[in-house]
């Protein structure tokens, strides 16, 4: 199961895209981009995350360190910004937390190789759970200690916003035209023959099971949370086997400058800059 800690002191917030995640420090000393109940895109942003998180790292990929963190929205007080007090007001108790990664880079494919068989991990699993956000455009991928890493899976496994078109979207191709390591070459047939053998229902079901009841409690047409927990594995399973089979490589959309992700274009530790008359 995910460890949980306690929220200590909120940071500052990374203004990207509307969920406004935030640094926040915790009891147990470590410093985290935390991901909010309270935001635009709700519980199931969280939901996604732990799940398809787990099963990366389940399958060796690089994906850092999730935890709970329990949330008291005093903490917020203190901060000026109405929007983030409002945020921090509506996601007071469990929320997600995802290991920061200090002096990490975003990817640039133009300054970072990446190998085929790496390529070919990483596109095998965006196509198994159906990831729409990792284009060259907004790869979510850092390099920190020469190493790749993947973070923000909130926009993936898409049909479980529409639980009912979820067997048919489930069975639907990926294009990976645009996808971030396209141009690497992926090898797909290697990836398929490593990793889907790992794909059992059991881990599945394991990995969904570290999804805190919290989140996936009162879910429209589901008499339980475990039953929440079993739509997954049952939408995630058929993929598996044939997925690499209907991955499309073609010809990417044209190209504009890709944005790093919102913690590196943020000081965590703001701090002041020392005046030129005073000296201070």
């Amino acid at each position: 199961m995910l460890s949980e800690v306690i929220a200590t002191r909120y940071v500052t917030p990374l203004r990207e895209g509307g969920s406004l995640p935030g640094i926040v420090e915790a009891d147990d000393l470590g410093t985290y981009v935390m991901k909010f109940t309270g935001a635009g895109q709700g519980r199931k942003t969280l939901v996604a995350e732990v799940i398809c998180g787990r099963l990366a790292r389940r399958l060796g990929l690089r994906i850092p360190e999730l935890v709970t963190i329990q949330l008291d929205p005093v903490i917020g007080l203190a901060e000026p910004d109405q929007e983030v007090q409002e945020l921090l007001k509506a996601s007071g108790g469990l929320n997600l937390g995802m290991d920061y990664l200090p002096g990490s880079i975003g990817f640039d494919p133009l300054a970072y190789e990446v190998d085929p068989k790496e390529a070919g991990k990483v596109v095998w699993f965006d196509a198994l759970i159906n990831n729409v956000d990792r284009s060259w455009r907004n790869p979510n991928m850092l390099v920190w200690h020469g190493d790749l890493w993947l973070i923000d899976h909130g926009a993936t496994m898409i049909w479980h916003h529409n639980w009912p078109t979820a067997k048919a979207a489930a069975a639907k191709p990926y294009n990976a035209s645009d996808h971030a390591l396209a141009p690497f070459g992926p090898d797909l047939s290697a990836a398929a023959a490593d990793l889907a053998p790992l794909v059992t229902e059991e881990l599945l079901t394991e990995v969904a099971a570290e999804v805190p009841d919290a989140w996936l409690a009162d879910e429209p047409g589901f008499d339980t949370t475990d039953a929440v927990r079993r739509a997954y594995v049952e939408a995630l399973l058929p993929r598996v086997a044939t997925i690499h089979e209907r991955i499309t490589l073609g010809e990417p959309s044209p190209r504009k400058r890709s944005l790093p992700p919102g913690w590196l274009l943020t000081d965590p530790w703001p701090h002041e800059k020392k005046s030129k008359d005073s000296g201070k």
